[in-house]
């Protein structure tokens, strides 16, 4: 038997229990899940805390969790005064939006006057989105499960969220947060607005439903909002969920993905928070902790650094703000992130992993100088994922 089968055989094996052994789980699910069945989304799912160990509560968690979530469309999505069927809804006061509220209104209680505010933050998600993983097609491709509440709109204005902004030109952009320099994110700077245009009415991409999640959380979630990065933790989870090839989940891939999502942004919050940034979770104390790994490891490249004065910030806070998600491609993000959402102590191996890249650079960042260094680190080379993690393993 081969390698390949023997693993599809032991994921098998672990979710033909009744009751699912975690700790085997978390070793198999370390070691990368095979790209076969449902095993990576159902993996992620329980790892993440969506779903328990014990099968038989299965259906009644996911059905709970997905009507929920379409009541969160319902409620947060549409505009004030709508219905599902798109009749008048003049008299029903069921959805907790004051129906007599007037469009113009400008009152702390109104819901026309939350609805036209939310598009402060709806720019920046709609920008983000619509340049979400761009060396792949699949977040500019249809959904085979459009929300169907929201495209078929019936001509009524508001319920597709990115007819509400009017999207800016798409460029190179940096985050800046003080304190902590400016951290690149690559942002998408060749493809026409075309590429990401929406679709016509029953149809809509990828990017759109993700689009739906983040603001749907940024609802959810005043005190924190919308960040810009949140996209990039977003997009590696959707893609999971929305190519199972199990049908039935497939359908509720949106839900899914919020759920796990949230269930993920409740770990990494304080690396988006700049208040927490000094806290124990906060990105400060992880840079700190992936600089002491460094220097406790080799020596010679932090000293090397150090004299550069190549700061962690410089290259480090976006590898962990954004779990290396933009420094690979997809395939070897989900790779990583086996094995980060496997940890018992999740982000000890994100720390080991981001040591192991600069290690593993070790001749050329001690033969370059602090430019050099910077395009190195920023722009990570391409290299077999398996020989990161293999070395990440080896960090005691």
């Amino acid at each position: 038997m081969s390698i390949f089968k023997a693993r599809v055989k032991e994921f098998e094996d672990l979710f033909a229990q009744d009751v699912i052994d975690i700790k085997e789980l978390r070793r198999n699910v370390n070691n990368g899940v095979p790209d076969v069945l449902s095993f990576r989304a159902l993996s992620w799912k329980m790892l993440l805390g969506y779903l328990g160990p014990n099968r038989i509560h299965w259906a009644t968690t996911l059905a709970k969790k997905r009507a929920l979530y379409k009541q969160f469309i319902m409620e947060l999505v549409l505009p004030p005064g709508h219905t599902q069927n798109g009749e008048d809804n003049s008299d029903d006061e069921s959805r907790g939006v004051g129906l007599q509220d007037h469009p113009l209104s400008e009152g702390p209680e109104s819901a026309w006057n939350t609805f036209f505010n939310d598009n402060e933050f709806l720019l920046q998600i709609d920008k983000d989105v619509r340049r979400l993983c761009p060396d792949i097609s699949f977040f500019q491709q249809p959904t085979e499960y459009p929300c169907e509440v929201v495209v078929h709109s019936k001509g009524e204005q508001g319920r597709r969220l990115h007819e509400r902004v009017v999207p800016s030109v798409l460029s190179s952009a940096n985050v800046e947060r003080k304190g902590l320099g400016v951290t690149k994110i690559n942002l998408i700077t060749k493809r026409s607005a075309e590429n990401y245009a929406a679709m016509e009415e029953g149809q809509e991409a990828h990017w759109e439903v993700v689009q739906r999640i983040l603001f749907i959380y940024a609802k959810l979630n005043p005190g924190q909002g919308y960040v810009q990065g949140m996209n990039e933790i977003v997009g590696p989870i959707y893609y999971v969920m929305a190519s199972d090839p199990d049908l039935s989940n497939r359908a509720h891939a949106e839900a899914d993905c919020f759920f796990c999502f949230t269930a993920l942004m409740s770990e990494i919050r304080d690396f988006f928070i700049k208040t927490l940034d000094d806290a124990e979770g906060g990105i400060k104390c992880m840079m700190s902790r992936l600089e002491n790994m460094l220097k406790a490891k080799d020596i010679s490249i932090y000293n090397h650094l150090k004299s550069q004065e190549l700061h962690p910030q410089y290259y480090s806070f976006r590898w962990i703000n954004l779990l290396l998600s933009q420094e690979f491609p997809l395939p070897d993000v989900l790779r990583i992130w086996d094995s980060v959402f496997s940890d018992e102590k999740r982000f000890d191996f994100l720390i080991k992993v981001c040591c192991s890249m600069i290690l593993i650079q070790r001749e050329a960042i001690l033969e370059n100088d602090f430019a050099s260094n910077v395009k190195l680190l920023q722009n990570y080379p391409p290299i077999d994922i398996n020989v990161v993690l293999t070395h990440a393993v080896s960090l005691a």
